[in-house]
């Protein structure tokens, strides 16, 4: 004849559950994870600025900051809209900030030279020594053999 007596550890002092389920956990970060993959690359979109092109071109790789100007006349001062009148006040800001006194010009190709002129003459009223004009390279163009 046996008799039943309890199990170990069950009853009202039995010892917490150790296990932990992770699989909602990792369900969760996967999703997360596809959220941040989709919505990231329109997070760094850039200002949509159809530069002109020129036959000759400058490297843009040094750190400096950049004055753009989009088709609706926007001016932006690194990626940030800015009105044209605070301009030189912010480059000035940024400048010193920086330590950067290089100012590249990004201008849509169908914004009026006017326009292009007002902001250059901004970025020089905020004391920037050198000012860059940035433009695509145009495709070289095979040049034609005159052999007679």
């Amino acid at each position: 004849m046996g008799m039943n007596l309890p199990a170990r550890g069950r009853g009202r002092f039995a010892p917490a559950l150790s296990d932990i389920n992770v699989t909602p956990l990792v369900d969760v970060i996967l999703v997360l994870l596809i959220i941040f993959m989709v919505t990231a690359p329109m997070m760094t979109r850039g200002i949509d600025v159809k530069l002109p092109k020129t036959e000759s071109g400058a490297d843009a790789t040094e750190q400096r900051l950049i004055v753009s100007v989009d088709r609706e006349n926007t001016v932006y001062l690194n990626d940030r809209p800015v009105n044209l009148n605070l301009l030189d006040d912010r480059l000035k800001t940024e400048m010193k900030r920086t330590g950067v006194d290089f100012v590249f010009l990004r201008a849509d190709q169908d914004v009026p030279y006017g326009r292009v002129m007002l902001v250059m003459d901004q970025i020089k009223k905020s004391g920037a020594d050198r000012v860059g004009m940035v433009t695509q390279p145009a495709r070289a163009t095979p040049k034609k053999s005159t052999s007679k």
